[in-house]
């Protein structure tokens, strides 16, 4: 049996992010994953670095999120990040009134953006669609995940932090007021005077005992909550990415319209990432993977980037949103659901202590959300010390060799960057 101060379950984006922070702020931290770093949404992302242009016009919050941290990583990231620049397209089709609105909402929230005219916009990306009426400069990026999070992984174990990439959370370990184990592990049907105050897991590790928990498993936060008896509400959606042999795209492409299948294409280095669906899961290791998705986001894609239809795909993996909104998913659909990030403190909600779940969210903001995830864990524990996770570089930021040395070490590739890294 072992201890630590805190223990942080999944280590993809914002579980690595909450180690380093906590690390940094003198906390003993152990991380524990499943089958390696990155393995769930954050390696089957398609690794948009987001300006925050896409949530401009009906997301305030989450456009000025975006572009602070998209800010941030061009800096303490180096080259887990391609500096690619984006632009959005506005087709014939597509109504006038809603590139205006986004053009505004993004110079009012401070995202810099400019208007070009359809000739512009082809010096950039010369294959676009013969019926782009105008074109928004935005400056969205790439992001190259299993670098970024075996790097901030490794910032971690720098701080004195412990990385254990394959370790399988078996249950939590929940203990009444008297240190007892409670009898009834059903959700909602035990009396709340209980404490998470550990993990039993798989592959030899044992029990780790801890005077925190905290819950960062993304879409399958649902699964480690009821084993603490409280219900998230997760409300999982997936979406496909398809690679397609496509060198020197320059930008990513976004078709100006509301959010809808098949509306990012994504450059890689001799590739190109098209995405996405959104369809709702029950299970974010047992869903269906539909061809029509395929068909469906080639052929959306290619209204904005022709030769894309016919170019010989790579690669076709799909991934899962952690997406949390229990209201508004019944209102509005899956599109409809917030892409912002929650802090869920389970003592104050749900009456059990040394728990907590942070849900939502998008891999930009996920330092961002480390953050605030890593301020309510050390005012629980009376730590007073402040985040530097902003301030301070990544391990081997500038170096891409150390960087996929890093990624090996953590078993943290994935299929969203293969084609640069190489993974699984």
């Amino acid at each position: 049996m072992d201890r630590t101060d805190v223990l942080i379950v999944g280590g993809g984006g914002t579980g690595t992010g909450i180690a380093r922070d906590l690390a940094m702020r003198g906390v003993d931290v152990t991380l524990v994953d499943r089958g390696g770093l990155g393995s769930g949404t954050t390696g089957r992302s398609h690794g948009l670095l987001h300006s925050g242009a896409r949530y401009a016009e009906a997301d305030a919050t989450g456009a000025r999120e975006c572009i602070a941290e998209n800010e941030i990583l061009r800096e303490i990231a180096g080259r887990c990040i391609d500096d690619s620049g984006g632009l959005f397209v506005q087709l014939s089709e597509d109504d006038p009134d809603y590139f205006d609105e986004k053009r505004d909402a993004c110079r009012e929230h401070g995202i810099p953006a400019e208007e070009l005219t359809p000739e512009e916009a082809r010096e950039t990306v010369p294959d676009l669609a013969d019926d782009v009426e105008r074109a928004l400069s935005v400056p969205d990026g790439v992001i190259y995940p299993s670098r970024l999070v075996a790097a901030t992984a490794a910032g971690a174990r720098e701080h004195g932090a412990t990385v254990l990439p394959d370790a399988p959370v078996i249950d939590l370990l929940v203990e009444d007021s008297e240190g007892r184990r409670p009898s009834n592990q059903s959700s909602g049907q035990r009396p709340r005077d209980e404490a998470v105050v550990g993990a039993e897991l798989d592959h030899e590790v044992g029990e780790i005992r801890a005077d925190h928990v905290v819950n960062a498993t993304g879409a399958w936060a649902d699964q480690l909550g009821s084993m603490a008896g409280v219900d998230l509400d997760m409300k999982p959606t997936r979406g496909v990415m398809v690679g397609v042999d496509y060198p020197g795209l320059g930008p990513v492409v976004n078709r100006c319209r509301p959010p809808s299948d098949g509306d990012i294409v994504v450059p890689h280095e001799n590739e190109a990432v098209l995405g996405t669906t959104s369809v709702a899961v029950d299970d974010p290791d047992d869903y269906e993977q539909a061809d029509w998705e395929i068909e469906q986001t080639i052929e959306e894609c290619a209204a904005m980037l022709p030769p894309v239809a016919d170019a010989s795909r790579t690669r076709t993996y799909w991934g899962v949103r952690p997406l949390y909104g229990p209201e508004e998913a019944e209102l509005e659909g899956e599109r409809g659901i917030s892409r912002g990030f929650f802090v869920v403190d389970h003592a104050d909600r749900d009456g059990v202590d040394g728990f907590t779940s942070v849900v939502g969210g998008k891999l930009t903001t996920h330092r961002l959300m480390a953050e605030a995830a890593a301020d309510h864990v050390a005012d629980v524990l009376g730590v007073d010390a402040p985040c530097r996770t902003a301030e301070e570089t990544l391990p081997g930021h500038r170096d891409p060799e150390r960087l996929d040395a890093l990624v090996e070490e953590f078993d943290a590739g994935g299929p969203a960057d293969a084609d640069v890294i190489g993974g699984r």
